[in-house]
């Protein structure tokens, strides 16, 4: 048996706190540390998880505003970015948040050279695309939670609509994590039946276009119904963030919708955004290509366009 694995969270925000809460109960990882620059914060955090370690499979939970605490880690989830300000935009809200991975890359690299890193940080895939190429590091070993979260937003509304165990359909969303990504519905199934073949749902209807459009509207838009009644999406985003880790530590060779460096998928090279990818203890596989219909792969090039004019307006 190798040593211990550890997974260490950077960033104890609302976010940061959920996957490390996540990781603790789920037992990915013998240890779980919390980096954050709010040292009082960090430890409070830490320290009301381990707390409860009697009662989850984890060994220690610590908290730390030293980035040496990153040392020996496994795989690092990266959740810390610039805080949004009143009337700033989106792309405004990029920029400082890639201007604070300029400095904070670096340092966790030379701290923990061998650790996959996985960014959650929004804009993820900007984000992402950023980090591998400041740190210099291999496209496997630095990737984004990208469309994870967003595709078991889909299985749960599809699940919804069918009452089939979302664990039983196999439908994903690809591309941007934001307003441009693309539902594959081409290569969707429901159990092991297409979902154009489906049939009629549980209201009756057809699982026709007009249920898909309204489906991927609300997939879309599900993140801002919760924003606006609590401020931030933290519980599910925790859950998606400890699935990924696990693929990687168990090295369960999962098949996940994150967003890593494509090179030629379907034509599509040079941006780090969603396509379904293997997920291994190497971190990032091989990038599958899934039957598209016209319409989605066109999404598909579109979402990458825009991916890149915001890397490239931020010097990427």
């Amino acid at each position: 048996m190798g040593r211990p694995s550890k997974l260490t969270v950077v960033g104890a925000g609302a976010v940061g706190t959920a996957v490390a809460y996540s990781a603790a109960i789920s037992g990915v990882a013998r240890s779980v540390a919390l980096f954050d620059i709010n040292g009082p914060k960090v430890r409070a955090d830490a320290l009301d998880i381990a707390h409860g370690i009697q009662f989850t499979p984890t060994g220690t939970v610590e908290g730390s505003d030293d980035i040496n605490i990153l040392k020996g880690s496994d795989i690092v989830v990266v959740t810390a970015g610039a805080k949004q300000k009143p009337g700033q935009s989106r792309l405004e809200l990029a920029k400082s948040t890639v201007e604070l991975m300029k400095t904070l890359v670096p340092q966790m690299v030379e701290v923990s050279p061998d650790a996959i890193y996985m960014f959650v940080t929004n804009p993820v895939d900007v984000v992402t695309y950023a980090a591998l190429k400041i740190s210099g590091l291999p496209r496997n070993q630095v990737f984004g939670s990208g469309t994870v979260l967003d595709t078991s937003r889909l299985r749960y509304l599809i699940s919804q609509e069918t009452g089939i165990s979302s664990k039983s359909i196999h439908a994903m969303i690809a591309g941007e994590h934001g307003d441009s990504e693309v539902a594959l519905w081409s290569s969707a199934e429901i159990g092991n039946v297409p979902v154009q073949e489906w049939g009629k749902t549980l209201t009756g209807r057809p699982f026709d276009d007009e249920l898909k459009d309204r489906i991927a509207h609300d997939v879309v838009n599900s993140a801002y119904e919760i924003i606006e009644g609590k401020g931030a999406t933290n519980f599910a985003i925790g859950l998606a963030s400890t699935a990924i880790a696990t693929s990687v530590l168990r090295d369960e060779h999962r098949v996940m919708t994150i967003s890593s460096l494509l090179e030629d998928w379907a034509g599509i090279s040079d941006v780090c955004m969603s396509a379904p990818t293997v997920v291994t203890r190497n971190g990032a596989g091989r990038t599958l290509v899934p039957p598209m219909s016209g319409h989605e792969f066109a999404g598909m090039q579109k979402s990458a366009t825009q991916i890149k004019a915001v890397a490239k307006s931020l010097g990427f």
